[in-house]
């Protein structure tokens, strides 16, 4: 978190397969000012997934309203289905000093980074492009047709990761869940993710030279 009371907001991102479910399970059990927003999406649930724990399963038309009423931080259609931010949650932890980790993909990524500058992106890659087709096809989750729409949608994905402040090659899993925290905790030192520290510090001063005028 930042030397402020608002908490870091941010992006990971990653090809499908590459892990970063894994890493981000880790932070959270590792690292206790991480919390995870829990992204909407129009999929139906993987075998094992529980509704409001990895996503809110929610139709179509209940995602379009969502999108009417401004309700969404940011939005985007993934291999045929929507997933989008809730924005109240993010919100409401942040200015509780939480440090918010959004689960999403390179679309949504940069809707975030117009909309919050301060936000730190991350993205997750495997060591070569035949490995992440390997974990594609061994994890048993996804259909031939299904893994093929993934890979070309990787090819998509490469060519935004220079709009990302960090990448992180998540071949040692131990290994990649310390780099990403510590990219993190660099990241938040960035000057436009410390605009009321330098805000509040500017006033104090100008009050100062007020007084001593």
């Amino acid at each position: 978190m930042s030397q402020t009371n608002k908490g870091s907001l941010i992006v990971l991102s990653g090809f499908s397969g590459a892990g970063k479910g894994t890493i981000v399970k880790s932070l959270l059990e590792k690292y206790p000012n991480y919390i995870l927003s829990i992204s909407c999406t129009t999929r139906k649930p993987r075998e094992g997934e529980v509704d409001g724990r990895e996503y809110f399963f929610i139709t179509e038309e209940a995602f379009t309203e969502k999108i009417e009423k401004d309700e969404l931080l940011e939005h985007a259609r993934y291999v045929d289905c929507s997933y989008g931010t809730p924005r109240d949650f993010v919100e409401k932890m942040r200015n509780a000093g939480r440090d918010v980790i959004l689960e999403i993909e390179a679309q949504g990524a940069a809707i975030i980074r117009m909309k919050c500058p301060d936000a730190i992106l991350v993205f997750i890659m495997t060591p070569s492009a035949q490995e992440l087709e390997k974990r594609l096809t061994e994890r048993g989750t996804d259909s031939p047709e299904k893994i093929a729409k993934r890979l070309r949608r990787a090819e998509e994905e490469i060519k935004c990761i220079p709009d990302y402040d960090a990448v992180i090659v998540n071949d040692d899993l131990d290994r990649a869940v310390e780099d990403v925290h510590q990219a993190i905790r660099v990241l938040g030192w960035r000057p436009c993710s410390r605009q009321e520290l330098i805000r509040s510090f500017a006033e104090g001063l100008s009050g100062i030279n007020g007084k001593r005028a």
